[in-house]
């Protein structure tokens, strides 16, 4: 028997069921929200590392939610008759999330000891032939790819390791902070490229009844283009270009072919190895987004922690040196947010959000789609896309305007798709927006490339606005030609 746990999905789907919340009390918490938002905006200037100022918010949150919510405290019993007693917080922390990152980490970290992402690099590099642009197309593509395929999180992880590998061998280290960006936002977009590709694609599209291929066949258009727009403008706005004169293109070649790929392979049995475990790691975090599958309930971080713990037994007695790098502060800045925005369903705010929306549903199919888009896309770029995604499913699903019939549904709404692509895109515009984003963020502070929260809403709100412009016109103009 499956013991049913409360989760985030559970409570966002009954906050406005379980509490009758004072409207003082949840703008009493709107207020922190906006505090936090601030705080990690400021994280410069106030000196403090993004753990440290979740962490602040998540135990403020707790202590008012004490004493002015009705917060489900209490036993949760198994089927043996037994009691569980787990903190009120526990069930607020999306442990797949943290498990993704933590297992990816490990799994990235050790697979690179095998000289498997350096090699992957230069065969890349290789093929570009040192032209700058070239390589920036080919990694955006990889990056595209392994966001449908894994998750944007583990996408960027690898992704971003090989970047760091192949600009520095071609001696182009200006250019990594423009290659971690362009590719941080692109793991938005490949997360779009099916249903299984991001949380709220399998919440908005299963609640829509939306099938796997009619997604991936309404979906794929917007991905190629967006990837084409974003990676264009990447290289306008970074000067990314190609190489134009043949001393500069011979000089590449000649530094290109002096790459030997098997550099840093100190045991071709662990590089194969790695390889394996690689292709295996891939297969399995795909399919552990499949429904139907007895994995799927184990989720995609049981899988990465699994490879991570299976690449550790190639070290198993000096594992400490793969824990020390693992980044403690992005880890646990996701589990004091979660708390946080834990706290923020129980007190309604993001109900107060979803009231907001109905009178954008009333607009119609044409103006309420595009305005639907562009508000869920700027809700999800400070608040967790995932209860957002959750809470807009159900206000709209109870709405005869999206769905006339609840019974049979309306798989053809544009305001289902409006969520989709909203809930994605929104991710690009602050770096708190996705995991992703954060972890492109890390990346960077980890080579010392300085990018600070107010930096990176500068550098990427131009990509953010082209994407979701189109995203709009996609919606509204496409997908209907589709349906």
């Amino acid at each position: 028997m499956k013991i049913e746990l409360p989760s985030l999905f559970t409570f966002a789907a009954d906050t406005e069921a379980a509490h009758a919340v004072p409207m003082g009390i949840t703008l009493l918490f709107c207020v922190v929200l906006v505090g936090l938002i601030a705080c990690l905006a400021l994280e410069e200037k106030i000196h403090a590392k993004k753990s440290v100022i979740a962490g602040f918010f998540a135990v403020l949150s707790l202590v008012l939610g004490a004493f002015l919510l009705d917060l489900p405290f209490g036993k949760i019993t198994l089927p043996n008759g037994h009691h569980l007693e787990l903190p009120v917080f526990i069930p607020a922390i999306e442990w797949n999330v943290i498990t993704i990152i933590l297992g990816s980490s490990i799994f990235v970290d050790v697979t690179s000891k095998s000289g498997l992402f350096t090699w992957i690099a230069i065969k890349l590099t290789k093929l570009s032939k040192g032209d700058p642009l070239i390589l920036l197309v080919l990694y955006s593509v990889m990056t595209v790819v392994f966001s449908a395929v894994l998750n944007n999180v583990t996408a960027m992880i690898i992704v971003g390791s090989l970047s760091a590998v192949s600009l520095n061998k071609l001696g182009r280290n200006d250019k990594l902070l423009a290659f971690l960006l362009i590719e941080g936002l692109l793991t938005n977009v490949g997360g779009l490229l099916t249903l299984i590709s991001s949380v709220p694609n399998i919440i908005v599209g299963t609640t829509a009844g939306i099938s796997f291929v009619s997604f991936f066949v309404k979906a794929v258009g917007y991905v190629v283009l967006a990837t084409v727009l974003t990676v264009f403008m990447g290289a306008k706005f970074f000067k990314i270009g190609r190489l134009r004169t043949f001393e500069e293109k011979q000089q590449a070649a000649a530094q290109v072919a002096g790459f030997d790929e098997n550099d840093g392979i100190e045991s071709k049995g662990f590089f194969w190895f790695g390889a394996v475990m690689l292709l295996l790691f891939i297969g399995m975090i795909a399919g552990a987004s499949a429904p139907g599958w007895p994995i799927a309930d184990l989720g995609m971080g049981f899988v990465a922690m699994a490879f991570g713990v299976l690449m550790l037994i190639r070290f198993k007695a000096s594992p400490n040196r793969f824990y020390s790098a693992i980044d403690w502060d992005l880890l646990f800045f996701f589990v004091f947010l979660f708390v946080t925005i834990y706290m923020m369903e129980h007190a309604m705010v993001l109900d107060l959000i979803g009231k907001g929306v109905k009178p954008i549903i009333g607009l119609g199919d044409k103006t309420g789609a595009g305005v639907m888009l562009a508000t869920s896309a700027v809700a999800s770029s400070v608040t967790d896309n995932i209860p957002l995604a959750a809470m807009l499913a159900k206000i709209m699903v109870v709405d005869p305007t999206v769905v006339p019939n609840p019974d049979t549904g309306n798989p053809d709404s544009p305001f289902w798709w409006s969520v989709i692509f909203g809930a994605n895109l929104g991710g690009n515009l602050t770096p708190i927006g996705s995991a992703s984003t954060l972890v492109a963020v890390t990346i960077m502070h980890k080579h010392d490339l300085k990018m600070s929260f107010v930096g990176f809403v500068k550098a990427a709100l131009p990509f953010a606005i082209a994407q979701i412009v189109l995203a709009v016109i996609y919606v509204l103009l496409v997908i209907p030609l589709l349906s």
